[in-house]
């Protein structure tokens, strides 16, 4: 059985709305565990702010930019490539390890306002290096 195939344009559209629906979503349980919190809301959104801007120059912005070569790089002279190729198998395992660290941090006895924080900066960073798939269609692949 063959896996799906894409025209790469789709698969760049994929990789970037399904980063920026789980960077709006993690950004999303954020703030709302900080709008419930009665402690230093601003010194904790700061944080987040600060810490989501550093996490997207410096982490997630050079993996958006891997995935986009990885997706124009592959199966030279196919018009469509595998669906599943916006990320190499060691990003899916370490997708299944964050999900599995933050479903446990969720469920241990820590404050939300403490989690809340990290959550927004990962939210954060994933939603602005969201952004470089679509500049990347916008621009035709500049």
């Amino acid at each position: 059985m063959n896996p799906p195939t894409a025209d790469r344009k789709v698969l760049v559209l994929l990789a970037g709305i399904l980063w920026s629906a789980v960077g709006l979503i993690l950004t999303g349980v954020a703030a709302g565990w900080l709008a419930s919190a009665h402690r230093n809301v601003i010194f904790a959104a700061v944080l987040t702010f600060f810490g989501g801007a550093i996490l997207h120059r410096f982490g997630f912005s050079i993996l958006a930019a891997i995935n986009l070569t990885r997706i124009y790089r592959q199966a030279p002279g196919k018009d469509k490539v595998c669906v599943f190729a916006f990320q190499d198998t060691r990003s899916y395992v370490i997708i299944a390890v964050m999900i599995l660290l933050g479903y446990t941090l969720r469920h241990l006895p820590i404050p939300k306002f403490y989690l809340a924080p990290v959550y927004g900066t990962i939210g954060l960073g994933l939603f602005l290096s969201s952004l470089a798939y679509y500049r990347y269609l916008a621009c035709g692949g500049v």
